[in-house]
């Protein structure tokens, strides 16, 4: 049975089935019929149980905890859609794993975000379908089209709502400069800028702050957090500094133990994020998750309608 007229067909993967399952929802579609498995010795074995020959192939699997497994995962399912003959095989990937070594910035080091854009193209992706990288020169390691949708037309207006006017938009190091501009123009804000030292791959020290943030309500932009060291770093200097109240708003949320128990004893007031990756997160009322199903469904099915995504990056 085919998913749609224009023979397409939404598969997800074991990383985020919940998503897979709320954009299917908004396409009216129902999601594939695929079997996963696992051999005794942790194998994966991947079936589709239904005729994909010359179809278009949405595959949703964001390479979430454990990133090693899920990346697998994704790339078995891609050989496996490409020797059923699909016609195109569109890689939908809401979150990037190992997008942080994008660079080689020590000696003997890998650049592995290059290395598994290769093994995605030769595992049998036609088209990548993403959220938020952490750099934008990742869209280039692919010989591919990427389509690089982003979180803000799901958090803004939820920001705009919730936090209302006397804003400051703060970049938590010098790297979200960048993202942190474009939510100021996008909120009509203020601007301001911490300063960062990574002490190691935990733990940070925020030392300067560039911006007036005195009796003003702060919201903190990055694309991605695991252990919170650089929101709570800069959100400690904003509380310093005499700001009203903290917010972080981020992409990605992988926040470890430690992570949370940093932020349950931050001055962050709410961290702000999307179901891109699964959010089990214990702490009521100090994350609030909105879901960018919508916008992944959008773009799907601009894809295969062959219609241009760039509406979708208007707040």
């Amino acid at each position: 049975m085919k998913s749609s007229t224009n023979g397409f067909y939404v598969f997800s993967g074991t990383a985020n089935r919940p998503l897979a399952e709320e954009i299917a929802e908004h396409l009216r579609v129902p999601l594939g019929d695929l079997e996963i498995s696992r051999f005794p010795d942790g194998e994966t074995f991947v079936k589709y149980k239904q005729n994909i020959r010359n179809a278009d192939v949405f595959i949703i699997q964001p390479l979430c905890s454990p990133p090693n497994d899920t990346l697998m995962e994704l790339l078995i399912m891609l050989d496996a859609a490409k020797r059923a003959s699909a016609a195109r095989i569109t890689a939908v990937i809401p979150y990037f794993a190992y997008a942080r070594q994008d660079r080689k910035d020590q000696p003997r080091v890998p650049i592995t975000a290059k290395l598994v854009a290769n093994l995605i193209t030769v595992a049998g992706a036609s088209r990548i379908l993403t959220i938020d990288l952490h750099s934008q020169q990742i869209q280039g390691f692919f010989d591919l089209p990427v389509d690089h949708l982003y979180a803000s037309p799901v958090l803004v207006p939820y920001i705009r709502e919730t936090l209302g006017e006397n804003l400051v938009v703060v970049a938590p190091d010098s790297g979200g400069v960048k993202m942190a501009h474009a939510y100021a123009d996008m909120l009509n804000a203020g601007l301001a800028v911490v300063s960062k030292r990574r002490i190691d791959a935990s733990s940070v020290e925020s030392s300067h702050l560039v911006g007036a943030v005195e009796g003003r309500t702060c919201i903190l932009c990055d694309d991605m957090t695991t252990t919170a060291g650089t929101l709570v770093a800069a959100a400690d200097l904003l509380a310093k500094e005499g700001a009203k109240d903290i917010y972080a708003a981020v992409s990605h949320c992988l926040m470890n133990d430690v992570g949370l128990q940093r932020l349950q004893a931050s001055p962050i007031t709410q961290l702000i994020t999307t179901n891109g990756i699964p959010n089990d997160i214990p702490l009521d009322g100090k994350i609030k998750v909105l879901s960018v199903a919508g916008i992944l469904a959008k773009a799907i099915r601009y894809i295969n309608e062959g219609e241009s995504v760039s509406s979708l990056f208007k707040v």
